[in-house]
């Protein structure tokens, strides 16, 4: 089976539609709007150019089903994820967590959950692949490497106070 095409065509002074053809041949469309609204359109099944029905959707509401579409889209913090069930992630250390000041190792994160943190970001500077006698901070975000339950594991100890 082939990948799905999706065409675009821009609508000037309007924004861009993009139109979809299933393996059932049912035409969808999405109209972005240039005000960040969009308008989803499915058209009839025995008539592709006659819609059936169309909704209006504001951005937020747009994002919210994009977010049911596509779970990998789910968390502004997720970074990656891949097919082999992997998700790499940001998680932000607060300046109240119990782990502020601590050592990375004092936290057992690969062996509680399986996770791995690759780096840390702190301020502008980035630190990759940070010892266990690494000394974290509130504000800093660690990027974390693991399946979906061990990085959510991880956020869950990590957001400790």
């Amino acid at each position: 089976m082939s990948a799905p095409r999706l065409r675009t065509t821009p609508l000037p002074g309007i924004g861009v539609q993009y139109d979809l053809v299933t393996r059932e041949q049912r035409h969808l469309s999405v109209v972005a709007h240039r005000d960040g609204n969009r308008t989803v359109s499915v058209y009839r099944a025995d008539d592709p150019d006659s819609c059936a029905q169309s909704v209006r959707l504001s951005g937020s509401e747009a994002g919210a089903l994009i977010d049911a579409l596509k779970p990998s889209h789910h968390s502004a913090s997720l970074l990656y994820t891949t097919d082999l069930g992997l998700v790499a992630e940001r998680i932000e250390v607060a300046a109240t967590s119990h782990w502020n000041g601590r050592l990375l190792g004092e936290t057992r994160m690969r062996t509680e959950t399986g996770a791995s943190i690759v780096a840390v970001l702190r301020r502008a500077d980035a630190i990759p692949s940070p010892a266990p006698d690494f000394r974290l901070a509130g504000g800093d975000t660690l990027i974390v490497i693991g399946t979906r339950e061990g990085v959510d594991t991880a956020a869950a100890i990590l957001g400790r106070e």
